[in-house]
């Protein structure tokens, strides 16, 4: 199996892996960061949406062999302190339910919030429509985007 050596959150990582092995597995089994999730395998859902120098990417579907030079940033890896504008956000508008698919709706809002930092409402629903909540709390999602917009 061919070493990797991978960008993760601002730190080197080797890690040797099959080339087909998905970037989410490498992440949960190899290096502990179990904040992205596994939820359909099949990119559909945004549970496992991590940022892939930047932008919104399902790491369920990403080879390792994919991601050469490119920094990768996990749900660990958003803020030191967990006091991300969009962390704080999710609080203090309550959004949790179930939490499981919550590291990857705050994923895709912060590449939203970094590429346009003060979304309407309009945007927010189409950058979003693509993560699923089981619990339906789209709504508090949405509210809570648009209050950390306030803060960034």
């Amino acid at each position: 199996m061919p070493l990797y050596k991978l960008q993760i959150n601002g730190t080197t990582r080797e890690i040797d892996v099959a080339e087909d092995t998905p970037l989410l597995w490498v992440l949960r089994d190899h290096l502990n960061l179990v904040g992205t999730k596994y939820g359909c395998g099949i990119a559909q859902c945004g549970a496992c949406t991590v940022h892939f120098d930047g932008a919104a990417t399902r790491s369920c579907v990403l080879p390792v062999s994919a991601i050469g030079n490119a920094k990768i940033t996990t749900i660990e890896g958003l803020s030191k302190e967990g006091d991300h504008p969009l962390q704080q956000a999710w609080d203090e508008v309550d959004v949790p339910q179930c939490g499981y698919c919550q590291a990857g709706q705050i994923m895709t809002a912060a590449a939203l919030l970094k590429q346009t930092p003060h979304p309407t409402t309009a945007q927010i629903e189409q950058t979003m429509h693509g993560n699923i909540c089981r619990c339906g709390a789209y709504h508090r999602i949405r509210e809570a985007i648009k209050l950390a917009s306030t803060k960034a």
